[in-house]
């Protein structure tokens, strides 16, 4: 910016000063930020009309009469808040999250080419996330906590399982009983500790029948044999409380009578009836028979019929093959637990990939966004794989930028959406208008809801250019 560009707008200040002078204060360089790029652009009526909008809402505010000290004062903060953040780290760790967030937008806003440490934008929106779902939990609100969770199944990873359980409790509470031994499900084929594997049966026992019991302690043994032991004593003992062909939920006795199960060291002994993995703990890469029928069907498209043929998986080759059958019945949690395995079971270099391109559409499939971007951005994805993810990636931002409110970041997401794909579908289309709107620019809002309207009139754009007009 040179002296010659400001010439003009020197004395601006006083042009729009009215009344007598007023006690002088200081706006913060977030709040003096268009001013300051009016400035440095040369364009004095912009910059008039800011100072007057300024002036109106900060009247103590004296404009400085050289404006060349607005940029000095918007520059003098350096390249970051420093120390300054230190404080949202000990806002989240004392559990005043209302004022770490308040705190962090603050300093975005001060300093915008600082970015945040990832870490601490993770745990600030797990802990928001948190209090959410436990206030919903303890109003009794079962259709709030399921709707959270649902929108933020990072909440439900094994360091947070008593989410999970409370989720399955929820659910149980709505009468959804088959979303609540999915979850219990869920839990067993990611959680690697024998206590919470044996919790989490003798829990899923309140509503399971003893068939169901048996095929999910079936599923626990498979995925875990370090554990065999004692998922075995557990599912017989919550079965001697439970007719053979029991249709009802277990009686709480049968809980009380295994509890202590849940501290028990966990062993390595195999049980003679169950399945034989190898000793090492681990699936062999191949040697399940089933596997040319598993992607038979798999390849056929025969979803069900897949996971039928591949149950209780006895070497990793099948496992994978029944991790995208999973995946395309909706069972995203059990395909990205197999997934998982897969790709670090040295299947080779192709299978390695694409079972990582597994778990990045299955953490999607899960809004875990951040968590397949970064799993993304670390795997060397086909250009297909990639185009795949980035569009499901940058869709998922741009939704949760604008239900969040940031109107600029959605605007920006979903117009890097439409620059890869080529389009965007007309329902962002129709959100984009809104976040124009809702951010001040009603032209460009307007001519997106007209552009829209005239190539299809619906409701959503009569009301979006009704909006954008008035």
């Amino acid at each position: 910016m040179t002296r010659t560009r400001l010439a003009p707008l020197i004395g601006l200040a006083l042009a729009v000063t009215l009344g007598g002078p007023l006690a002088a204060r200081d706006l913060s360089p977030a709040e003096l930020r268009a001013l300051t790029y009016y400035v440095e652009q040369g364009d004095a009526k912009a910059a008039r009309a800011e100072m007057q909008r300024l002036r109106t809402l900060h009247p103590d505010w004296v404009p400085p009469e050289d404006l060349t000290r607005l940029n000095a004062a918007t520059n003098s903060s350096g390249e970051g808040p420093g120390d300054d953040a230190n404080r949202i780290w000990r806002l989240i760790e004392i559990g005043n999250l209302e004022a770490a967030r308040g705190r962090l937008q603050h300093l975005q806003t001060v300093y915008p080419d600082w970015t945040p440490p990832a870490e601490m934008t993770r745990l600030l929106a797990t802990a928001e996330t948190q209090t959410q779902f436990d206030r919903a939990i303890g109003r009794g609100d079962a259709n709030a906590a399921i709707a959270v969770a649902r929108n933020n199944p990072g909440i439900l990873r094994c360091d947070r399982v008593n989410n999970a359980w409370q989720l399955a409790l929820m659910q149980t509470k709505v009468g959804d009983k088959a979303a609540a031994l999915q979850t219990y499900r869920g839990v067993l084929g990611t959680c690697t500790d024998t206590g919470v594997l044996v919790a989490t049966l003798q829990k899923s026992s309140a509503i399971a029948t003893a068939a169901e019991l048996r095929e999910l302690a079936s599923f626990a043994k498979a995925r875990r044999p370090g554990a065999l032991r004692s998922l075995t004593v557990a599912e017989q003992n919550l079965l001697a409380g439970k007719p053979a062909q029991d249709d009802t939920p277990a009686q709480d006795r049968a809980t009380a009578q295994t509890s202590r199960r849940a501290t028990e060291p966990q062993q390595t002994a195999e049980a003679s009836q169950a399945p034989t993995p190898p000793r090492s703990g681990r699936l062999g890469k191949s040697g399940d028979t089933r596997l040319a029928a598993v992607r038979s069907a798999a390849k056929a498209g025969a979803w069900t019929q897949c996971l039928a043929n591949s149950t209780d998986p006895r070497s990793v080759d099948v496992l994978y093959e029944r991790a995208w059958c999973a995946y395309n019945q909706d069972r995203s949690l059990e395909a990205l637990a197999a997934f998982r395995v897969a790709s670090t079971a040295g299947l080779g270099a192709t299978v390695d990939r694409d079972a990582r391109f597994g778990m990045v559409l299955a953490m999607l499939a899960n809004q875990m966004t951040e968590d397949a971007a970064r799993l993304a951005a670390t795997t060397s994805l086909t250009d297909e794989q990639r185009l795949d993810v980035e569009t499901i990636i940058l869709d998922q931002r741009g939704v949760r930028a604008f239900q969040r409110k940031e109107y600029r970041d959605a605007i920006a997401y979903l117009d890097a959406l439409e620059r890869l794909t080529g389009g965007i579908r007309r329902d962002l289309a129709i959100m984009r208008g809104y976040a124009y709107l809702n951010s001040g620019d009603r032209k460009t809002a307007t001519m997106i809801f007209q552009e829209l309207h005239d190539q299809l009139a619906t409701p959503e754009t009569r009301s979006g250019l009704r909006a954008a007009l008035n």
